[in-house]
């Protein structure tokens, strides 16, 4: 029997999806402002405005109607391929349908606006090197984490549905052996390279005025890509990239004088989120598929285009002369292969955002590890300081003399939840070196066009390949559409101990 016409409850559903998505982007572009431009003042009132919006969006997304015209668009659905664009869009709408209908509006409403007014203390506490301010207001989104998490009573570990809601299909239970299986071969890795001769960066360390930064970093992206007709950069605490629509992309940095790579990288790192979101197929505009697959996908796209990319000799090759001559009191004796050593060495750090390729994955590691006893109940908010600084002393041989290179250093837990993002940056490193590997099987010339300056054939390949699916597959679908397998320690493991074997003149 033939199905009815069902193209009526098709539009009906992308009409109701529209209107959501409306109030969402509208949240997104108050913490936007929260973050750039707005006055300390405007603090509470904005905690205030966002947890309404808040409310608003979960109550209209969770409405019965919207289950049932779900429903009424099953048979529909098993019509079509799986790769269909009406197909997928019930698809991944019926997923978070079944996910938002166990959270109540009213929770959502107080944890927006507690993080509201979490990230406000944190952006107080943080420069004042004050843990102490900013501790209460952490201990309560502990408690809204693990409120969150008991919605989903049925999951293996505590921290499952946290991770689920940024990852989907992702545990505990498989991210800890991947970690540990990580973990035994960096240590004796980054062991060889400290026992190494030393590269000199102090190239990297002189004043670099802030405004020269900044436009040679504006050219630096335009060239790899970035559409500046459909987004903008400007200054923030804790850098980030947001979208608003497929037509509104916007990223951040910021700026230190003395550190010539920090706004750099950064800017190429949200560059990578970016670029991701300006390249969703159009016809998802306005749907729960205009995201990247997940936060570990969408890490990959920044790390891929921050490390394999942007600290790559080719990339160098074509950026140096113009940095060289922005810069030419400072770099003109600094020749290209010094550069390119100073910007990948390694060297055990405090600041996350900061690490070397090498060291960066402790640095998420620790934080895991970190959660995970917070909302297991094993570590008190309270000795989280304690807690960390022996972490980092027991891994990376360092102590944070203050909270503001310690505990207080990003802004996560404290703008969001605790649990569910730390391990999406490593699981981001490793897909990155999967993807970049199967780019470049399938076109060999494109280190060459990256000498030459020629950055379209990849970026036309990512965009073909991953950015304008968007949510269409789960982030282990994609990486086997992609890559031909699942996710795998072995090409990262592989681009680290060849890169830095060759920087340090040593077999890894």
């Amino acid at each position: 029997m033939p199905l009815p016409n069902q193209e009526p409850q098709l539009i009906k559903l992308k009409h109701r999806l529209s209107e959501i998505n409306d109030i969402e982007s509208v949240v997104s572009l108050l913490h936007w402002d929260q973050a750039t431009y707005m006055p300390a003042g405007g603090a509470t009132a904005r905690g205030r405005q966002i947890a309404t919006l808040k409310q608003i969006a979960h109550q209209k997304f969770t409405d019965p109607a919207l289950g049932q015209l779900l429903e009424d668009l099953h048979p529909f659905e098993a019509s079509l391929s799986y790769d269909s664009l009406a197909a997928s869009l019930i698809r991944v709408t019926r997923r978070d349908y079944q996910r938002a209908i166990r959270v109540p509006a009213e929770f959502m409403a107080r944890l927006s606006q507690h993080q509201a007014a979490s990230y406000s203390a944190w952006s107080k506490a943080r420069p004042e090197n004050d843990f102490a301010k900013v501790q209460p207001y952490l201990e309560k989104t502990l408690d809204l984490s693990l409120e969150l998490a008991s919605f989903f009573n049925n999951s293996q570990h505590i921290a499952d549905p946290l991770i689920e809601q940024n990852d989907y299909g992702m545990s505990v239970a498989m991210i800890k052996p991947i970690f540990q299986q990580l973990r035994q071969q960096l240590i004796p890795l980054i062991k060889a390279i400290a026992d190494s001769p030393p590269i000199n960066n102090s190239c990297l360390h002189q004043f670099f005025a802030e405004q020269e930064q900044l436009s040679f970093i504006k050219g630096v992206i335009f060239r790899l890509g970035y559409d500046f007709n459909r987004g903008r950069q400007d200054k923030t605490l804790h850098p980030f990239a947001t979208k608003f629509s497929i037509g509104d992309v916007r990223m951040t940095t910021r700026v230190y004088e003395h550190h010539l790579d920090q706004a750099l990288f950064s800017s190429i790192h949200e560059m990578g989120h970016a670029l991701y979101e300006q390249g969703l197929a159009p016809e998802f505009e306005a749907t729960p598929l205009a995201r990247g697959t997940s936060f570990s996908v969408h890490e990959s796209q920044s790390r891929l285009w921050e490390n394999l990319i942007g600290r790559s000799r080719g990339f160098w090759e074509w950026f140096y002369p113009q940095l060289q001559g922005t810069f030419i009191r400072q770099l003109g004796q600094t020749s290209a292969e010094q550069f390119y050593r100073a910007i990948n060495t390694v060297q055990p750090s405090l600041i996350r955002t900061d690490a070397d390729e090498v060291t960066y994955n402790l640095h998420a590691m620790i934080r895991f590890d970190l959660e995970l006893a917070m909302l297991e109940g094993t570590l008190a908010v309270g000795d989280l300081r304690d807690a960390w600084n022996e972490r980092y002393q027991k891994d990376l041989g360092l102590i944070p003399s203050n909270d503001t290179n310690g505990v207080l250093q990003d802004v996560h837990w404290f703008v969001g939840l605790i649990g569910g993002m730390f391990h999406g940056y490593t699981l981001g490193n490793l897909m990155s070196a999967q993807f970049y590997e199967a780019l470049i099987d399938s076109d060999p010339e494109i280190p060459v066009q990256i000498e030459r300056g020629n950055f379209r054939h990849l970026h036309h390949w990512l965009r073909s390949e991953i950015y304008q699916h968007g949510r269409k597959y789960t982030s282990d679908e994609l990486l086997e559409r992609v890559t031909g397998q699942g996710l795998s320690l072995e090409p990262f493991m592989n681009y680290i101990r060849n890169k830095y074997g060759y920087l340090y003149n040593i077999k890894l």
